[in-house]
């Protein structure tokens, strides 16, 4: 037979005040703890936005030295015809679709792709005819990525702006 046992109360009231410890915290304690951790971030937040954009300039100035070594060695390898020219012809009206296939093409030694301008995502190029000036700012920044002459071996970034130390990225 099972043995019954009486129900005791969970607490019982003595003469004597009974002390309940709870553990945690008081809201003061935590509203401390976020104005702390509001306060890491806001001093955080900005050199957060400075590295990105600090790696986005290390990364056209990156671009832009592949382009302009794939440029040179195309030249090299075509008796100083730079890409762009239909069948190498400097007679021609050079054209990105021509680039496109002398620089990247599956036949082509030089470039596995054309690299994107890191500030609009681009990797288009804007050709520049042997009789247009070079422009000295950035044209059509929507559409294209890169500005190219050809005629005078220059390559440059399509981007408005200046970088952290003050050098306009058209420039670069």
């Amino acid at each position: 037979m099972r043995k019954q046992y009486k129900k005791k109360p969970f607490l019982t009231v003595k003469s004597v005040p009974i002390s309940v410890s709870v553990a945690g915290f008081s809201l003061v304690e935590v509203l401390i703890v976020v104005a702390i951790l509001g306060i890491m971030a806001a001093i955080i937040y900005p050199e957060y936005q400075n590295a990105a954009q600090k790696a986005k300039e290390a990364t056209a100035k990156e671009n832009l030295r592949v382009l302009r070594e794939a440029i040179e060695r195309y030249c090299i390898d075509h008796d100083g015809i730079p890409p762009g020219y239909f069948a190498n012809k400097i007679t021609e009206i050079p054209a990105s679709g021509n680039v496109k296939i002398q620089l990247v093409s599956s036949t082509a030694k030089y470039l596995m792709a054309l690299p994107k301008n890191p500030f609009n995502n681009f990797a288009t190029l804007l050709v520049l005819e042997d009789a247009t000036d070079f422009p000295s700012e950035p044209l059509q920044t929507t559409v294209y990525g890169w500005i190219y002459k050809p005629s005078e071996k220059t390559i440059k970034l399509n981007w408005t702006g200046t970088d952290s130390e003050g050098t306009k990225y058209f420039n670069y």
